[in-house]
């Protein structure tokens, strides 16, 4: 896998966990930071294209932990996902901030977190250190992981993206 993006095919990036374990050991040896996120990534907008982009700049590598489409329609409801998880993992992969994508299906990610050791864990502005989930940030600590909240960027959500479109139905 070439972490510079050039000529790279955004397929080759999605990662099983294993294949991602393999990776982390590369770029450990390498001496190189790694960022991880996580979410549904459902209806790819800037919001979440700009996100990206501030995340990777916390380090030198950039995974991002997406929901398998089980696991989103359990988070929010039976309308959703509207783009399946190989196609939202595909897209997420095809931005130049994103190096590798791995899905999941589990309702946490903490034994995901044990396992890749991320160097900085960034989440959206809709959570504080408070808010997430206590059994991911135990696990984030543990292995020594700077946990790091990005603001929203204003007028960019999946909801309302939806809620325009049924409005204009």
């Amino acid at each position: 896998m070439d972490i510079a993006g050039i000529n790279r095919n955004p397929a080759d990036l999605i990662l099983t966990l294993e294949e991602a374990k393999t990776w982390r050991e590369k770029l450990r040896e390498q001496q190189l930071d790694l960022v991880i996120t996580n979410g549904c990534f459902d209806l790819l907008h800037r919001g979440h294209a700009e996100y990206m982009m501030r995340a990777r700049s916390l380090g030198e590598v950039m995974l991002v932990l997406i929901n398998s489409d089980s696991s989103v329609q359990k988070l929010k409801g039976p309308t959703r996902p509207l783009i399946d998880e190989y196609s939202r993992a595909y897209m997420l992969c095809a931005l130049e901030s994103v190096d590798a994508v791995v899905t999941f299906s589990t309702p946490r990610c903490d034994d995901m977190f044990r396992a890749l050791q991320p160097d900085v864990y960034v989440k959206g502005g809709d959570y504080d250190i408070n808010s997430i989930n206590p059994e991911e940030k135990a696990a984030l600590l543990e292995v020594g992981a700077e946990i790091k909240f990005l603001p929203f960027v204003d007028g960019f959500s999946t909801t309302d993206i939806i809620n325009k479109i049924k409005a204009e139905d």
